[in-house]
């Protein structure tokens, strides 16, 4: 608990600062939140990492969003069950609660929406609700921290999702270089850092890239100027709204910590920050950068890495009934 506070304090202090030093600047610190509810947290820490909601009893919410990889698998597609390759990369979960809505598409409306949908995916834990619940309440340790968790006996996915969505809220990573340097700390940054920083935002990549996780928060279509070829059948929101201007639209990814989260693009096809750079820069905006341009942005880029979520691993209820034997992938 005196680890937390210290954190909150450091985390509003660092937003304090921003709004002193460079209030002229479009973007803030990332702070912890402070309004989250600890006992969910930690009962939504365990069920994240229990590959016992997943029909094999392999695979969890962090084989694909590891906590210790950036928050996703650095996976052009992500492995589920039975080795099926998905369609499309894994976004980060880290600072995930910033985002107007989840997946690529947008198709979950918020985090609980978000964490029902992998648990019943036939090629990701391939499970159902009504299975991973029976599974849940066969522990008996699980069913008295649901009860402490939310007040009354009980487990249903309408509260296995609300844990897991509370335990999410808490993945931000507060205290980047660059988040020292909206702070005040004017060393922060070296001068390349910032040069790069300044023409990121003379392009024009604030527009979307924008927000605290600097991206999450608005659709844009990948491909404005010129089309992003790849053999990935994913196509974005048309897919959700049946609208044909919403070909090839996704949801702007977080810059966020974007060292960590390669490979890039929703089909996962670029391995290098400086290639996805000199690609953005081309097909969005229609501008071929420099060598020593990339560079810069690179630099930049590089600087969003914050604080990684660090924390001891569940101690998982162990269960006294009868279960299946985990399927292996095959």
């Amino acid at each position: 608990m005196r680890t937390i506070i210290i954190c909150l304090s450091i985390g509003l202090l660092l937003g304090l600062g921003a709004v002193a030093v460079h209030a002229q600047e479009p973007f803030s610190p990332i702070t912890i939140p402070v309004d989250v509810d600890l006992t969910k947290v930690e009962l939504g820490k365990k069920l994240f990492f229990d590959p016992r909601l997943s029909k094999s009893g392999f695979i969890s919410c962090n084989s694909c969003h590891n906590l210790s990889m950036g928050g996703t698998d650095n996976l052009p597609v992500s492995i589920g069950h039975g080795w099926n390759q998905g369609p499309i990369n894994a976004p980060t979960v880290l600072n995930s609660s910033f985002n107007l809505a989840q997946f690529w598409d947008g198709r979950a409306s918020d985090l609980q929406v978000q964490a029902g949908g992998p648990i019943a995916n036939p090629g990701e834990m391939a499970s159902s609700h009504t299975l991973a619940i029976d599974v849940l309440e066969s522990i008996p340790g699980y069913q008295s921290e649901f009860e402490t968790a939310f007040g009354s006996p009980g487990i249903d996915i309408e509260r296995v999702t609300a844990a897991i969505a509370e335990f999410e809220r808490t993945l931000v990573t507060p205290n980047s270089r660059f988040d020292q340097w909206l702070g005040g700390n004017e060393s922060a940054l070296t001068h390349q850092e910032q040069d790069g920083y300044a023409l990121f935002k003379a392009m024009g990549c604030t527009s979307c890239h924008r927000g605290p996780a600097l991206g999450g928060e608005a659709f844009m279509k990948f491909g404005i100027v010129a089309p992003y070829e790849t053999d990935n059948e994913a196509h974005g929101r048309i897919s959700v709204t049946g609208q044909a201007n919403d070909l090839n639209v996704f949801k702007v990814p977080t810059l966020r910590n974007i060292e960590l989260t390669y490979p890039y693009f929703h089909d996962g096809g670029v391995k290098t920050l400086s290639e996805a750079v000199q690609i953005m820069s081309r097909i969005q905006l229609g501008r071929v950068l420099s060598d020593p341009e990339v560079d810069n942005i690179v630099a930049f880029l590089l600087t969003l890495t914050g604080d990684q979520p660090s924390f001891a691993l569940p101690i998982l209820p162990p269960s006294t009934a009868h279960t299946p034997s985990p399927e292996p992938f095959n």
